[in-house]
């Protein structure tokens, strides 16, 4: 059986948030169904990176490099004062996981912060499941 369960936040320049999924025995998996950024001060130039990760990263990086299997998900967001539009882009991959995951965010034209929303499909995993998702996570912070 599955249910969606939903995490945000504000998140800062440079920043990265923990978002604590794992339990004891793994066997409570997760996959993403939505991933979102709005934000925190509307109708300014912004050009936001958001990205989503398996294993914590060392830094929030200015990139999404979609050869990382340590990524599981990557969104854009844009905006500009003198238009009033802003572009969403989001880009996730369809994973499950049993551990926690790692936003993080930069802001390539400043220095603003970005809300985030995270919509995690979760579930219960059978013991073959929760194994392989457990060595995956083993075998990315190798």
């Amino acid at each position: 059986m599955s249910r969606i369960v939903s995490f945000r936040g504000l998140i800062a320049d440079d920043g990265i948030d923990t978002i604590l999924l794992h339990t004891n025995d793994g066997s409570t998996g997760y996959r993403i169904v939505k991933f979102k950024l709005f934000p925190n001060v509307p109708n300014v130039n912004q050009s936001s990176l958001a990205s989503i990760f398996k294993v914590e990263p060392t830094a929030a990086l200015p990139t999404a490099d979609f050869q990382d299997n340590r990524m599981v998900a990557s969104a854009l967001y844009t905006s500009r004062e003198s238009n009033f539009n802003s572009d969403l882009n989001v880009i996730f991959d369809n994973e499950i996981f049993n551990q926690d995951i790692y936003v993080t965010h930069v802001d390539i034209n400043g220095t603003r912060s970005i809300n985030y929303y995270i919509e995690l499909e979760q579930m219960d995993l059978a013991l073959d499941e929760n194994t392989v998702a457990t060595l995956k996570d083993i075998r990315n912070q190798a």
